[in-house]
């Protein structure tokens, strides 16, 4: 069940997204921002603070908060782009940090135990 919360959240902020690009709902661009802003804590508290999620989750409240200020106040987006990148980096280089400890393996990175080997 864990591991579909992230994709779920992602097709739904995606299908919101499409809607609202197609003037179906043509005040409704909250659905993005707090789809983004949600799926941002949801990363953090599904899967702790890692190395993997310090830099995901805060991407996502980044792009929410970037994204109100470009609708609500006019932020351009040669400005939102570029703070955006800014912060990526940052937050990439805060995860190689000592302090922030590793993400655990994927199902597809464990490696396959001996007993589980027929010969």
């Amino acid at each position: 069940m864990r591991g579909i919360v992230f994709p779920v959240v992602l097709i739904v902020i995606g299908a919101g997204w499409l809607l609202n690009e197609m003037n179906y709902f043509p005040s409704v661009s909250w659905i993005i921002i707090l789809g983004l802003f949600v799926a941002g804590i949801a990363v953090l508290a599904v899967d702790g603070i890692n190395k993997s999620t310090i830099v995901l989750g805060p991407m996502l409240i980044a792009g929410a908060v970037t994204t109100f200020l470009r609708q609500q106040f006019g932020l351009g987006l040669s400005v939102q782009l570029p703070v955006l990148l800014i912060l990526c980096g940052c937050l990439m280089l805060l995860a190689r940090s000592n302090l922030i400890r590793p993400a655990p393996p994927k199902p597809w990175e464990k490696l396959p135990t001996s007993s589980s080997r027929q010969e």
